[in-house]
């Protein structure tokens, strides 16, 4: 089964519970402070932070300093979070990464899989508003292989964080179930158990113009294209009848994220924007709003695709 999401938006530090840290809290210094690198300007939560670059041996586990700690609820797995964060490997002062600078938080959501396992691990337990350090060993983060050409293999990694927001994502989408009176368009399942819907798509001419019809409407906000929404979807192709799946996140067990802004495929963010949160929505993309005349990982080329996607909350 091909998976949707790497060919629809740009990726970050995507590698594939409590937090675990380390109580040893090693000798400070002018660099170093507890166990980990010093932050020698913009300390304070939302400020951008300066890192000094690691001594001696770095953590052999992963260490979590909580710098400042928030007053928020705490984080939990499958939560979806809002972070500013700055990336440096340990023999280095200069950052690889940082969101500060693009002034655009980052969206994950913990436990899925969706960034390095010390993110995951590192995040999970922390109240929303803190600030933490979080030093990465490889094997929780990009491991032997590195992420060329910015970190090394075998690199520690320590992270700055600032911990924005978190949200609950709901097993389903809920709401007021919309008929389906359409007859040559595909028919998808109303359950609310968190289970994937049924979607069976018509022996007919697939639409030649886009279509994005509730199948349950939520009574969230609407969803704009700036927004970052989580969802799961079964996405399939409309031929052969009763359609091919392609991907899913119900298979996958985790569900994913989506930032409108870098989605590259017309159709489904045309399909998402204007939508309420908490629904399940049918999408039937033609092909000049998909994939168009190009094959993308056994996607036969000139494909329409169908989308039933709940839309269970936004960032």
């Amino acid at each position: 089964m091909r998976r949707l999401a790497g060919l629809l938006v740009v990726p970050l530090l995507l590698l594939s519970t409590a937090a675990c840290g380390s109580d040893d809290k090693g000798s400070d210094s002018a660099s170093m402070k507890n166990g980990l690198p010093a932050i020698t300007a913009g300390e304070k939560f939302g400020e951008k932070p300066t890192l000094a670059k690691g001594e001696g041996d770095p953590p052999k586990d992963l260490k979590v300093n909580v710098i400042s700690e928030g007053k928020g609820p705490v984080t939990k797995k499958g939560d979806a979070i809002q972070v500013n964060y700055l990336g440096e490997a340990w023999d280095s002062d200069k950052p690889f990464d940082n969101s500060f600078d693009r002034g655009q938080p980052f969206d994950v959501t913990l436990g899925a899989g969706q960034v390095i396992k010390g993110w995951d691990q590192g995040l999970e337990g922390q109240k929303v508003g803190s600030r933490v350090e979080i030093g990465i060993p490889p094997e929780l983060g990009y491991g032997a292989q590195g992420s060329p050409p910015s970190i090394k293999p075998n690199a520690t990694l320590v992270f700055v964080v600032d911990i924005l927001k978190a949200t609950t994502i709901p097993k389903s989408a809920t709401g007021t179930v919309v008929a389906q009176d359409d007859k040559d368009l595909p028919k998808v399942g109303t359950n609310t158990d968190g289970k994937a819907p049924t979607v069976v798509v018509p022996k007919a001419d697939p639409p030649t113009k886009l279509v994005s019809n509730y199948v349950i409407e939520g009574k969230g906000a609407a969803v704009t294209a700036n927004d970052t929404v989580v969802v799961n979807y079964v996405a399939l192709t409309w031929a052969p009848p009763p359609g091919k799946k392609f991907d899913s996140t119900y298979d996958l067990g985790k569900t994913a994220n989506f930032p409108l802004p870098q989605l590259t495929l017309k159709g489904l963010k045309d399909g998402i924007v204007g939508k309420k949160v908490g629904s399940r929505v049918l999408i039937v993309a033609p092909p000049s709003m998909a994939f168009g005349a190009e094959e993308k990982q056994g996607i036969p080329k000139n494909s329409t695709l169908v989308f039933a996607l709940d839309i269970l909350a936004k960032m």
